[in-house]
């Protein structure tokens, strides 16, 4: 079971996004907590606070957003709450999934020597793939049909705090390196001061998943690339303590930074 609350002015701007994406993206952002875990959905519970002016018609295209995502993995909306209220709009959902195979993967789980993969590209996803992706759901049910996968996450907060998730649970260290971390082409449009390294290492709601496997099974997958429509990429090594980024074959101790929402 996973639950996952979007609110307007933080995880999307509805009038740049409309309400259909939205909706599409409130179902996916609880599908991949599902995906991550290897999971199979099944049904959702959905509950939305809605701004007093336009709410009927926001609240239809919401629902058409999100069922058109829930439909593509044969979920059900299965209930949930509907209230108006002065402010911006919030969604919450919560999901519910099956284990599958050998049961769920968890984050703990990971040995040192262990392999660490990535499922696609990094970075850039607020040039529209935070609105637009589809979780990874059948991926990691095929990945987990064909190998061990000792632990895993999905990348909604950025790669660098997502994977010391991994570290923190499993207790041992990691090693990631900077020339194997996939980028995406949206980086190279961004026009700020960080890297294309920096923003794949700290940009939210990429949604590829980060797994670790054995280094005999991590040379398999990238050698076959068993998985239709993605390249699994390797990116880096679990160790027995720290948490490391290595540029050009020297380790620098790597902040688990990733997105912040904003406080105020």
């Amino acid at each position: 079971m996973t639950t996952d609350m979007l609110l307007e002015g933080s995880c999307f701007v509805l009038a740049e996004a409309g309400a259909h994406r939205v909706g599409r993206k409130a179902m996916a952002v609880n599908l991949s907590d599902i995906a991550a875990m290897a999971g199979e959905p099944f049904a959702a519970v959905v509950s939305v606070g809605l701004p007093r002016q336009g709410g009927r018609a926001l609240a239809e295209e919401l629902y058409h957003g999100m069922r058109e995502m829930a439909d593509t993995f044969q979920t059900s909306i299965i209930g949930g709450d509907t209230n108006t209220w002065n402010g911006p709009l919030v969604i919450s959902i919560t999901m519910l999934g099956y284990a599958t195979g050998t049961g769920p993967v968890c984050r703990k789980g990971a040995v040192p020597g262990d392999w660490v993969l990535v499922t696609g590209a990094l970075g850039g996803s607020i040039r529209g793939h935070h609105l637009d992706f589809t979780p990874r759901v059948r991926e990691a049910q095929l990945l987990h049909a064909q190998t061990c996968l000792h632990a895993m996450i999905d990348i909604s907060d950025g790669l660098a705090q997502d994977a010391h998730h991994l570290v923190e649970e499993s207790g041992c260290g990691m090693v990631l390196r900077a020339e194997a971390i996939p980028l995406s082409g949206e980086v190279a449009k961004l026009t700020d001061n960080l890297s294309p390294l920096e923003h794949a290492l700290r940009d939210g709601e990429d949604f590829e998943l980060v797994f670790t496997v054995s280094a005999d099974e991590g040379r398999r997958l990238v050698q076959e690339q068993p998985v239709p429509g993605l390249t699994l990429t390797h990116i880096g090594e679990c160790v027995a303590a720290g948490f490391w980024l290595e540029v050009e074959g020297k380790r620098h101790l790597l902040e688990p930074k990733g997105y912040s929402h904003p406080m105020t």
